[in-house]
């Protein structure tokens, strides 16, 4: 067999559409952003699969997806991510907000004492309102 030549038939269409679907829902964009993560050559990263391999893969995915309810590759976030994460509530609403969106936060985040707003907030771009119809303030 000839370097980067796959050693079995080829995997159907249907079979390498199932497979790349699985990867998006990872949140991948493609074969080729997946080869690190999920260990893929550089042939199988050009979306060439045996039958063997794009089963094995889907699979992986699929008892991924059952074990604990996301894809593996899914718990990797980028730095920037991260950051993000890390980021005050809001900080995070004040910057949305700057942008145009609007930010309103979850009816099941509000203080149960206070009636305050927590700092977990969601958002949208058109108006910034609060649950109550209100204008939201502080933000």
């Amino acid at each position: 067999m000839a370097f980067g030549q796959q050693s079995g038939p080829p995997a159907s269409a249907r079979l390498t559409h199932e497979l790349l679907a699985l990867l998006q829902d990872a949140g991948h964009t493609d074969f080729r952003d997946a080869r690190g993560p999920m260990g893929f050559t550089q042939r199988q990263s050009a979306g060439k699969f045996t039958r063997e391999e794009a089963t094995a893969f889907i699979d992986r995915l699929q008892d991924a997806q059952f074990d604990d309810g996301s894809a593996p590759a899914a718990a990797r976030l980028s730095a920037q991510e991260q950051a993000i994460r890390r980021m005050p509530a809001e900080q995070l609403a004040a910057e949305l907000h700057r942008r145009g969106w609007t930010v309103v936060e979850p009816k099941s985040r509000r203080s149960r004492t206070s009636g305050q707003p927590s700092s977990n907030c969601s958002c949208r771009q058109d108006a910034l309102v609060g649950d109550d119809g209100d204008a939201a303030k502080g933000v």
